[in-house]
């Protein structure tokens, strides 16, 4: 995580002041049901809460751990600093320090997944925007980087808004995932801690309850999550690659947008360079990263260990800030993308009518010559086109055995760019609903 690839929202969740402020909130409310329930004295619960605005001195926590070598002892030695020793004498009673460091981790991972939440959908909404404005913009499709068939721009952006679509709806689930609490106690036993103070806590930041807990929250629901935040850098990644590949000389269907003052090369004045798709995937490259460490955080020796603890406080901010970043660099290129549709019919029309061999394939064989047969005639022509740039339409039509079998006039008919985008309204309803 650095200033150059980070947001200031989501950068603001992981901040040393953030975590101590959600320690102090699950103490708090932990405190106010041990009071209900007659555990602790009530002015005891009530003296904690005078703390609510303090700004707690990180600097100051810091210095203690220093001694204690233990963060959240740390906290807690502070935190009585500022409520007085006696009245905080019941803070943390009965509870693990797992129950505050999980706790609030499962907290911050929502508060960023809220956040990537509104990036995707930013994203989606640009998407969309590009789909709807290039529905029948008509280039060649590729396949293994050749030409292929007649495609629109319109379905590639539309295809690219599924693949997101998706990736929202995973993530919502994710969200879900991760959105537990556990306040249990030692072991998960609840031996020294009602589970009732554990509902309170979860209902007041906003989570469910950990069905059933060690001496942490099981880490299958991370993995989960950062499995879900490496599949969504890769549907980036996919997105970015092809507008890379759009924007080569030549090819140049499509291209990041040029500002005013911009500079492609350090060297060469003329070049125009798509460097935020290949930050993106780059970027990718870096929340993919934290995958297999969240995976290979799910085994843990019995009840708890701690080897997946400096994991976490380096994936967790690493991950979401980064992909929160890409998310939203993505949505600004695809916004402010520039499309060049004649680029993309000269380039079908680079080998003239080639795209079109299929259908008279089809042709052929609906006219009773043999499978085998009609794809010899057909490719013959073809590859007279590859090798000499020719015309297609016209060595068909000088080739007596196809004229033979389809007449010129089915030859012609075969030509027709309309047939190739048939379908694409059916496509978008799929993808985007009737409206």
């Amino acid at each position: 995580m650095i200033p150059r690839y980070s947001r200031p929202e989501m950068v603001a969740i992981w901040s040393p002041e953030t975590k101590f402020k959600i320690w102090y909130e699950i103490e708090a409310h932990a405190c106010d049901a041990m009071a209900d329930l007659g555990v602790i004295p009530r002015e005891n619960a009530d003296a904690v809460w005078q703390a609510k605005d303090v700004e707690f001195d990180v600097a100051r926590i810091d210095e203690i751990e220093a001694v204690t070598k233990h963060d959240v002892i740390a906290f807690l030695t502070h935190l009585a600093e500022h409520v007085g020793s006696e009245e905080a004498r019941f803070v943390h009673q009965g509870m693990t320090s797992s129950d505050v460091l999980d706790t609030c981790l499962n907290v911050q991972l929502v508060r960023a997944a809220d956040i990537l939440i509104k990036g995707l959908e930013k994203l989606l909404a640009a998407l969309k925007t590009r789909a709807m404005e290039h529905k029948m913009t008509v280039r060649v499709g590729r396949s293994h980087g050749i030409h292929a068939e007649p495609t629109t721009m319109g379905l590639t952006f539309a295809r690219f808004y599924a693949e997101m679509d998706r990736n929202l709806t995973r993530l919502k689930l994710a969200r879900e995932e991760i959105a537990t609490g556990a306040i249990s106690g030692a072991v998960g036993t609840f031996a020294n801690i009602d589970p009732r103070v554990e509902d309170h806590v979860c209902k007041m930041l906003g989570l469910t309850p950990e069905p059933i807990s060690t001496q942490v929250i099981p880490r299958d629901r991370h993995a989960m999550f950062f499995a879900t935040l490496g599949v969504i850098a890769s549907s980036i990644e996919n997105v970015a690659i092809e507008i890379r590949h759009m924007q080569r000389t030549e090819v140049l269907e499509g291209a990041e947008f040029f500002s005013m003052g911009q500079k492609g090369s350090s060297a060469m004045p003329h070049k125009k360079n798509p460097v935020l798709t290949e930050n993106l995937t780059g970027l990718a490259r870096l929340v993919r990263m934290t995958v297999i460490p969240a995976m290979e955080n799910v085994a843990l020796w019995h009840e708890r260990d701690i080897s997946h603890s400096s994991v976490e406080r380096g994936i967790a901010p690493d991950a979401t800030v980064t992909l929160d970043f890409a998310l939203n660099r993505l949505a600004g290129v695809i916004e402010k993308m520039l499309i060049f549709p004649q680029n993309m019919l000269d380039n079908m029309n680079k080998f003239p009518g080639l795209v079109m061999s299929q259908r008279v394939l089809l042709a052929l064989t609906q006219a009773g010559v043999s499978r085998e047969d009609a794809y010899a005639m057909v490719q013959r022509n073809a590859l007279k086109v590859w090798e000499d740039r020719v015309d297609f339409r016209e060595q068909l039509l000088a080739d007596k055995d196809v004229v033979a079998a389809l007449g010129a006039d089915q030859i012609n008919a075969k030509f027709d760019m309309d047939y190739h985008t048939k379908h694409v309204d059916t496509i978008f309803k799929r993808v985007f609903g009737e409206a």
